[in-house]
């Protein structure tokens, strides 16, 4: 079973407009709404695959609604918790004439104690304890960033493998209360490290800093389009991302966590999983907008990667 755990989803309008000028009134095209945070993709992603997920999110107002709307649509299994603010919504413009993409995410509702007990309740209130729990996107405003980390040390009895993807001090903490995976960028490594990391070698050695630490189990460091660094307690291995046309990045890095975590909950190996989740991010740029993998596309790409 795994549980995925969104506190700031989101609703994404996308749109597409020939030219972005400022100071004039600009006519969009028709916009698409989808489902959007971190926790939420990777449910979705997961179902794409053809695997279960059961997606918790907080729901506040006619966003709220809608998320439940369009996932009850998609057949993705989910609960809401009911927050007092009004869930949020993001904005993705394509510019036409460039190919350019804009993307204006806003911060979110206000989380008060309130909201964030719900959270807390709605995982304790699960009759069957997850295998895998994915802990994934940002924090809303009054949101402490040591919830992740309450949340992992909340459910150490339940012998779960918890999965982060997040960032700034947020990840510093969750990885303080120590996950099973961590899937950092460089960026990301660096804050989490508080080391300017300059190659491969200085990347490699931070992770398995974090892992001789006891902070992660294991470390995916997303290199965008040259594939991931997996670093575990086994080793260390480049696993390079196969060459596909890019249509948008969005949605890439949720597609490749649901990608390791659906073959992980499937009995796979790591280095599989992480072959799979690369596949899958790569099946993700091939669509437009924030379309998430496809699954003949992934296992098309999974397979041409094995065989090289």
């Amino acid at each position: 079973m795994i549980v995925t755990l969104t506190v700031n989803p989101s609703v994404d309008a996308s749109t597409g407009i020939h030219e972005v000028v400022p100071d004039h009134k600009l006519r969009c095209r028709e916009a698409t709404y989808k489902p959007g945070g971190g926790g939420v993709n990777v449910s979705r992603a997961i179902h794409r695959l053809g695997g279960e997920a059961l997606a918790l999110y907080t729901s506040g107002g006619l966003h709220g609604q809608l998320i439940h709307q369009m996932l009850e649509k998609e057949g993705v299994s989910h609960q809401a918790i009911p927050i007092q603010g009004q869930t949020r919504e993001n904005l993705i413009v394509l510019e036409e004439s460039t190919g350019q993409q804009f993307r204006f995410d806003m911060p979110g509702p206000t989380f008060n104690e309130e909201d964030r007990q719900r959270c807390l309740d709605q995982l304790n209130k699960l009759t069957a304890k997850p295998d895998y729990l994915v802990l994934s996107g940002s924090l809303p405003p009054g949101c402490p960033a040591d919830f992740y980390a309450r949340i992992i040390r909340s459910v150490k009895d339940w012998n779960c493998r918890v999965i982060v993807d997040t960032s700034g001090e947020a990840l510093q903490l969750a990885a303080d209360a120590g996950v099973y995976l961590l899937k950092p960028n460089a960026r990301e490594l660096e804050e989490l490290t508080g080391m300017k990391l300059t190659g491969d070698d200085e990347l490699k050695a931070a992770a398995k800093r974090l892992i001789a630490e006891g902070r992660t189990e294991a470390v995916i460091v997303s290199l965008g389009a040259k594939g991931a660094f997996m670093i575990s307690k086994e080793g260390t291995e480049h696993i390079s991302a196969p060459k596909v046309p890019v249509a948008s990045v969005v949605g890439a890095g949720d597609s490749l966590v649901a990608g390791v975590v659906h073959r992980l909950e499937q009995g796979g190996p790591l280095a599989e999983a992480v072959r799979f989740g690369i596949a899958a991010g790569a099946a993700a740029v091939m669509n437009p907008e924030r379309e998430l993998c496809k699954r003949e596309d992934t296992e098309r790409l999974f397979k041409s990667m094995t065989q090289n």
